[in-house]
């Protein structure tokens, strides 16, 4: 997990112990089009006994900011309506406008390349966040970012582990170690399954019309898909298929878009038989 983190101390922070007493009275927001991930992060968060809401884009965070407190935003950098990165600047402006002091907000991303980072940077996020998001990472950065009163002053220099990633499928064993128990895993897979389906369907739509910007959206949507459990090698296929389409159109991608929606099929159906 690369990004800039508060100083702590080198005790490394445990999804076995019990959270600590103060992050029941903090308030996380997180922001994700992607209902899966909304629907893991809450439940994660709820296991740990920290209060929070979710919403599905920019424009709906910066309202929830406006009305409520919060002490920590965890969001997604690309959305539809209104992206992190705007989200974030808006937020910032807002903080500088009134004399506020700044929220803690991290990005959450699948493959964070060098212009990632720098965006990220740009627009004022103190850190970010490598998915998939387990309940050891996730415990690892409410310690870092929600610490306790008495330590709450911030120098931006703590490092946090990132997570191993695996270029093979998942198995029950291996979800289950990473996100805590069955009962947070079913749900989530079921989601997951779901709107894995219903995005393969619009991209299906938009290579019939050949409309590249649908069908570049519903690419980077699958993205989060498949790489939701940890790497499966779909991932870079959907990247330089969304930097293709973009760059050319759908006429000259169709072959490779009928390859990887069967690639993604095939892992979906991997999923539905666990």
């Amino acid at each position: 997990m690369p990004g800039n983190y508060p100083i702590r101390g080198s005790r490394k922070a445990s999804s076995d112990a019990a959270p600590p007493q103060h992050w029941c009275q903090a308030r996380v927001l997180v922001v994700d089009d992607h209902c899966t991930y909304r629907l893991l992060l809450g439940s994660l968060l709820e296991k740990l006994g920290v209060p929070h809401q979710c919403c599905c884009d920019g424009r709906q965070a910066l309202h929830l900011l406006a009305a409520e407190r919060f002490d920590l935003v965890i969001s997604d950098c690309r959305m539809p309506v209104m992206d992190g990165y705007t989200m974030t600047r808006e937020l910032r402006r807002h903080e500088r406008a009134a004399g506020l002091p700044a929220i803690v907000v991290l990005a959450m991303t699948a493959s964070p390349d060098p212009e990632d980072i720098r965006r990220c940077m740009a627009c004022g996020m103190d850190g970010w966040l490598v998915k998939p998001i387990g309940l050891a990472q996730l415990c690892e950065v409410l310690h870092c970012w929600l610490p306790p009163p008495q330590a709450a002053i911030r120098a931006r220099t703590c490092v946090v582990s990132a997570p191993a990633r695996h270029s093979r499928f998942p198995s029950r064993a291996t979800m289950i170690e990473a996100f805590g128990s069955w009962d947070v895993v079913e749900p989530m897979l079921f989601s997951l399954i779901q709107e894995a389906h219903a995005d393969l369907a619009v991209l299906i739509q938009a290579q019939a019309n050949q409309d590249a910007t649908a069908a570049a959206q519903r690419l980077h949507r699958l993205v989060g898909s498949v790489a939701f459990l940890g790497e499966t090698g779909l991932e870079k296929a959907a990247v330089v298929l969304i930097n293709a389409v973009q760059a050319s159109g759908v006429a000259p991608n169709q072959a490779a878009l009928d390859d990887f929606r069967q690639d993604v099929e095939r892992y979906i159906d991997y999923l539905s038989e666990l």
